[in-house]
């Protein structure tokens, strides 16, 4: 009868063992480090003798260059980042401002509870700072303005939000699918069920600016049983999703949040490829996996899949994906882009006239204007999320339109901008097809079984696979080290 192993001799095995495997792969990676060779050539050299790599991620976003720095951290030097993009970040961009400083025209903030994002920020060495809410916001309708104090929050109703958080108690952020209630819950659109809490004609447009800037959708096009996972992240705290203060967008990040992903991507160096989309993934269901790139063939043993739900759909797969994944993939919402506006002044004029930056407006095209300003306040910067319809596509039509609301709510001095950018991202990026998963009704129910699992050497990353604070950029960050481990698992496994 064979001796059993006790388990400390075990651990000691498995330890020896990927001494080896990181020493091997070590060695291999040092033959990608030529900056002169060709994209070819550093790929062949990063797969190795057999040509074949150990992981290979697609998507250098957050989640897949936070996997990328995991293997490495693990001792695993055999993969590479592919990314269709000629830049890292995905969903979070820099727009450089006067004055040596930057805008964030993609997604920017952090909030109690994120603390993957915020660990990955110190440990790269970026330094944060909260958001600006001190003063008076004020609210246009139509030729009219009121200003008020709303105190760090967007103004909802607070007893209806905390109702929203009750129920949110029954709803896994991870897996709203497997709610207890989802059948009742599913079927229902944020609208439907805020229209039985008798909400006041004034709250309206908190709630709808709130559903379309957290959710990205209106709120009856908003699955409730979606809106109430996103809750349940914010440990079921409806005030910590919807606010500045205590809240997810309570944040920011020195250097603008697309800093965490350069300062990844300058450790990663070769590792990661630009401008290098994938088309068509071959034998998935197999040892080996191929990936056709515009820049040829890349062959793994795993490949994490980093990248939109969406965009996957938009990918050839041989053979086809099991049909759940497939028709999920298929299903996924893809139709909020977003719009986002950044202002430059000087100086923040408004904070001298008792104002924080914060416009919403009734039944118009900014759903919020906020103050975007660099830490100490040295030069003025007003963001905006903005109705992509109700703003003209001409730069200039778009400023004026932006310098005349801004005039209507804080004065001349608004007229007179030193810089502006406007981000449409469904004009100038065909890769970020959506910014927020606007998830309706239903759509969990039927296909949210298939988000997690693999697809035979497939695993699934990015932010929406997140089982907290997903479609954030903490949950990106989550999710990263997930495939990570998963891929890691994977190769030991074999």
């Amino acid at each position: 009868m064979a001796k059993k192993s006790s388990p400390d001799a075990a651990a000691n095995l498995q330890r020896r063992q990927w001494l080896k495997y990181a020493s091997a792969s070590a060695a291999v990676g040092t033959l990608a480090m030529g900056a002169r060779q060709s994209h070819a050539a550093l790929t062949k050299a990063a797969q190795g003798a057999d040509g074949i790599l150990d992981v290979a991620i697609i998507g250098a976003g957050l989640a897949g260059l936070t996997a990328a720095r995991d293997l490495r951290q693990a001792g695993c030097e055999s993969f590479l980042v592919l990314e269709a993009r000629d830049r890292v970040g995905g969903r979070t961009l820099n727009y450089n401002i006067p004055g040596g400083f930057v805008s964030e025209v993609g997604g920017q903030w952090m909030g109690p509870g994120q603390t993957a994002v915020a660990d990955l920020a110190r440990e790269l060495g970026v330094g944060t700072f909260p958001t600006y809410y001190d003063g008076n916001t004020v609210i246009l309708g139509g030729a009219g303005r009121v200003t008020v104090d709303l105190k760090g929050t967007f103004g909802t109703d607070e007893a209806v939000g905390a109702r929203l958080g009750r129920l949110s108690r029954d709803v896994p952020c991870g897996a709203p699918w497997t709610s207890s209630k989802v059948g009742e819950l599913d079927k229902l659109s944020v609208g439907d069920w805020l229209a039985r809490q008798d909400i006041k004609p004034e709250d309206q447009v908190a709630w709808n600016a709130s559903s379309i800037l957290s959710g990205g959708a209106a709120p009856a096009k908003m699955g409730l049983l979606h809106f109430l996972s996103m809750i349940n992240s914010a440990d079921c705290d409806y005030s910590q999703l919807d606010s500045i203060k205590h809240s997810a967008q309570e944040t920011r990040f020195v250097g603008g949040s697309q800093i965490l992903s350069i300062k990844m991507a300058e450790q990663l160096g070769d590792k990661v490829r630009l401008s290098t989309p994938v088309r068509q993934i071959s034998g998935w269901d197999g040892d080996v996996v191929t990936l056709h790139t515009d820049h040829g063939e890349v062959r793994a043993r795993t490949v994490v899949v980093a990248i939109h739900p969406a965009l996957c759909h938009q990918m050839q797969f041989d053979p086809p994906l099991p049909d759940k994944r497939a028709a999920l993939q298929r299903a996924w919402p893809a139709h909020s882009p977003a719009r986002k506006t950044a202002m430059v002044y000087r100086r923040p004029f408004w904070r001298d006239k008792g104002m924080n930056g914060s416009i919403f407006q009734v039944n118009g095209p900014i759903l919020w204007a906020f103050d975007n300003s660099p830490p100490a306040g040295e030069i003025g910067v007003i963001n905006a999320f903005v109705e992509n319809g109700m703003v003209p596509s001409e730069r200039d039509a778009a400023m004026a339109m932006h310098k005349q609301l801004y005039a209507q709510a804080w004065g001349d001095d608004a007229l007179s901008p030193i810089a502006f950018h406007d981000q449409d991202w469904s004009r100038v990026d065909p890769w970020t097809i959506t910014c927020i998963s606007a998830i309706p009704p239903g759509f969990w129910s039927a296909h949210g079984e298939a988000l997690h699992p693999s697809c035979g050497k497939l695993i699934w990353s990015g932010t929406e696979t997140a089982n907290i604070w997903a479609g954030y950029m903490d949950g990106a960050v989550r999710s990263g080290h997930h495939g990570a481990l998963r891929a890691l698992n994977a190769l030991r496994r074999a």
